[in-house]
């Protein structure tokens, strides 16, 4: 279907719809539609091949094509069905119902939606919904930011550079371990999003499995409902009001917020860092930085991804503010939040694509990162106070402060100070022999700490 995007309000679906576009194949009210009618025909199938229900033996997988060949024709006419119903799923029942007749299996059109609430099928259709953007557009974008730092921070990993503590000079670090920090708290997180198993709820109109037992009573409905969430790859949840209880999903929400905070501190980072000229970002000629100035390689790409990040994480704390609490056994508030759903995955997504973007258009500026190593020679005073601590100066800390606190030094000062001082003679070469390059510690071996 063809979208002008000039006239779309939001811009995830208008300036930015060529990066959400893949988004809208799982999460959209076209999607909402298919994938809820998929649940109504899985049901059905479930029910009638049960052969304490009904015990169909006809080959009951042609239903299959009721969702597998559903376009946006099909969803027009659900649309038209609704506009009549005032209800969406009860227009999705009528339509499953009406399929029935291509496949002359319409005697079975009392059993479409049987023992049902249309949250049975909401919460079912939506948790889908989740995953299916997750597993095919999120994770594999956030798992190609990861790669694509860690491959940086593998190659640069000895590559001394200044650290920087409150915007100070600090003690030396290396360009790789500074971004494999990001990579390995990514890393972590991603795991918890990998691992998080959505529950679903299929148990009737206040979660009783009421209707089902009167109906059919010789039914193990619990069992059944379990195995049947459990075909969606989705975990029973047994104690629910009308509404599954939101609890794993907002847990979910919660794991992308701190993987987009991580983004948000690692895009601040480097925004500081082409600031600082330790990255130089690459030119592509026909671009334009500034309206007026033509010299400016602005950092838009994080600057984008900031911003989108704070509509990211503020549907977020919507959701997880609001879609634990019901009142009593539901109302309507989670179901418009949760419309919303694919709003958040899209500002993610935008975020995501736009940091892995500015991560591909800059490489490190050696010279600059030198440079300021060099200027700055007083990082070694926490290295000579340490070497002194070690030799039995109780004063060790105090005299570094007298020698090089908001002063500027440089490493002739250093080196004279050292050959003044009565330690042992091996470690007085080390410290002779020391600039801040030389001072990194462990740092290039932190980074294989990174999978």
């Amino acid at each position: 279907m063809e979208i002008d995007t000039l006239f779309s309000i939001s811009p995830v679906d208008g300036r930015y719809r060529n990066i959400t576009e893949e988004i809208s194949k799982y999460y959209s009210e076209y999607a909402y539609i298919k994938y809820r009618v998929m649940i109504e025909v899985k049901w059905l199938q479930c029910i009638l091949k049960n052969k304490k229900i009904v015990g169909v033996e006809d080959n009951l997988e042609i239903l299959d094509d009721i969702y597998n060949s559903f376009d946006v024709k099909e969803a027009t006419r659900v649309k038209e069905i609704e506009s009549t119903t005032n209800h969406d799923v009860k227009a999705i029942e009528y339509y499953v119902r009406e399929s029935l007749k291509k496949y002359n299996l319409d005697k079975y059109e009392s059993f479409v939606h049987f023992a049902c609430t249309s949250e049975d099928i909401n919460n079912t259709a939506i948790s889908l919904m989740i995953k299916d953007t997750l597993e095919n557009v999120v994770i594999p974008s956030m798992q190609s930011l990861i790669s694509s730092v860690k491959a940086i921070a593998e190659k640069y990993a000895s590559m001394p550079m200044l650290a920087h503590t409150h915007g100070q000079p600090a003690t030396p670090t290396t360009v790789g371990k500074e971004l494999a920090v990001f990579v390995y708290r990514w890393e972590y997180i991603l795991e918890k999003i990998r691992n998080i198993q959505l529950k679903g709820k299929f148990s009737g109109a206040v979660g009783t499995f009421a209707a089902h037992k009167i109906a059919y009573d010789n039914v193990d409905w619990i069992e059944l409902s379990k195995d049947f969430l459990n075909l969606l790859n989705l975990s029973f949840n047994p104690l629910t009001t009308q509404i599954e209880s939101h609890d794993t999903i907002c847990e979910l929400f919660s794991y992308i917020k701190l993987f987009n905070n991580i983004t948000l501190d690692f895009d601040s980072d480097m925004w500081i860092y082409i600031s600082n000229r330790y990255f130089k970002q690459k030119v592509v000629e026909t671009e334009t930085g500034s309206s007026v100035m033509p010299h400016k390689v602005n950092p838009i790409n994080y600057e984008n991804s900031m911003a989108n990040i704070h509509m990211a994480n503020s549907i977020i704390d919507n959701f997880t503010n609001n879609l634990q609490i019901s009142r009593m056994q539901r109302d309507l508030s989670d179901s418009s939040n949760m419309r919303n759903i694919g709003v958040m995955f899209a500002h993610t997504l935008i975020s995501l694509k736009q940091t892995l973007k500015g991560v591909n258009r800059v490489e490190v500026n050696a010279k600059v990162i030198t440079q300021e190593l060099d200027e700055n020679p007083e990082v070694l005073a926490e290295a000579i106070q340490t070497i002194l601590r070690k030799n039995g100066y109780n004063n060790a800390y105090e005299l570094l402060k007298s020698l090089t606190r908001g002063k500027e030094i440089s490493l002739k000062d250093i080196k004279d100070f050292v050959f003044s001082l009565d330690i042992d003679e091996k470690d007085k070469e080390k410290l002779m022999n020391l600039s801040p390059a030389d001072y990194t510690g462990l740092a290039s071996k932190l980074v294989n700490y990174i999978k």
